[in-house]
């Protein structure tokens, strides 16, 4: 079973790449997916792995509040996203 982590506060320069070797030394990581502006295609300093269960749980005590880049990283187990309120 693989678990979805959010990755956030990363540094605007972070690849795909970078974030996968990271968390790699906790577990296997099946998909990273970092998030990127609609309309300027810039990144907008926030992602999301998934590992296995067991990995996911130690990569988040071991990266939750660490340094990257320069910045220091939020890294939690990821909520289910909120429905949104339909525009008027």
């Amino acid at each position: 079973m693989t678990k979805s982590l959010y990755v956030g506060n990363l540094p605007w320069a972070a690849t795909e790449e970078e974030i996968r070797n990271l968390f790699a030394a906790h577990g296997n990581v099946s998909s990273v997916k970092l998030i990127s502006d609609r309309e300027t295609g810039r990144a907008r300093g926030f992602g999301f792995v998934e590992m296995d269960a067991a990995d996911a749980t130690t990569a988040v005590e071991a990266l939750d509040g660490s340094s990257f880049g320069g910045r220091t990283l939020r890294v939690n187990e990821a909520q289910p996203k909120a429905p949104r309120q339909p525009r008027y």
